[in-house]
């Protein structure tokens, strides 16, 4: 599976909420079906739907020890999701730090007109009945 198909795998993967609930219980440790399904509201047959598509997506392998088939998780392709996020989230911060000296420079220019058309605030004139001292 290329870089992409399996990026895209995997953010299939996620986007089911029962698929994100077992991935959270096998990050705590590996489990049986039966114990991935306790939890859930969904029947055993489900469960093992879910768990077909997580090991397609690479997010979890499946051993067999005796008669237990234990699922386990796999972080590789979920590092690789969050990288691929982390790009993004940094976009949103130089963007979002553009935006904010933008609307500084803004607020100053508003400032400077409001003392050019108004005069002096009060708190920059002195003798005012705030200034006690005086």
């Amino acid at each position: 599976m290329s870089g992409s198909d399996q990026l895209s795998a995997v953010f299939s993967a996620l986007a089911d909420p029962t698929r994100r609930a077992i991935l959270a219980e096998l990050a705590d440790r590996d489990a049986t079906v039966t114990e991935l399904t306790a939890p859930l509201p969904i029947s055993m047959p489900a469960v093992s739907r879910h768990l077909k598509a997580l090991e397609r997506a690479g997010l979890i392998s499946r051993t067999r020890s005796g008669k237990l088939r234990m699922s386990r998780i796999e972080a590789a392709p979920l590092r690789e999701a969050a990288e691929w996020i982390e790009r993004y989230r940094r976009f949103w911060d130089t963007s979002l730090t553009r935006l904010d000296a933008h609307l500084a420079a803004v607020q100053a220019v508003g400032r400077a007109t409001d003392r050019t058309t108004h005069g002096p605030s009060t708190s920059d004139s002195p003798g005012k009945p705030h200034d006690k001292e005086n």
